[in-house]
């Protein structure tokens, strides 16, 4: 029903911006409430960001509120991640997920479980 790719992941330097796209298939893009999330080796994934249905709404984890921005294109069917001022600790594997369960509604989580599409992930990886 909904597939989803991540891109733009590579090797920055601390300090540095990076960009992550999630492209999503079919047609009720716009319907669905959006995030992101990230796993690190040895690490339980986390939470990163999530995003409404019409981009009204967002929601940051506190390790990256003021640092990442997380935005969409409907007309896309595109999520994208703009991440800043880098640092090691935002080194990992960067999931694209959408929440079908809550068409067309501002309401947010920060819970993986109520994810139920995922994209297969993106490599970042923060140098010192």
């Amino acid at each position: 029903q909904v597939q989803l790719v991540e891109s733009g992941g590579g090797l920055v330097q601390a300090g540095g911006s990076l960009e992550l796209s999630c492209a999503a298939s079919g047609r009720n893009f716009s319907n669905y409430n959006m995030g992101w999330f990230r796993q690190a080796p040895g690490k339980e994934r986390e939470f990163v960001a999530t995003i409404n249905w019409n981009g009204g709404a967002r929601y940051y984890a506190a390790s990256v509120k003021g640092r990442f921005t997380i935005s969409r294109d409907n007309a896309k069917n595109t999520e994208y991640l703009q991440m800043t001022s880098l640092k090691p600790e935002d080194t990992a594997v960067y999931y694209c997920a959408a929440d079908t369960s809550k068409i067309l509604t501002p309401a947010l989580t920060a819970n993986q479980w109520e994810y139920d599409y995922w994209g297969q992930g993106t490599q970042v990886t923060v140098s010192s």
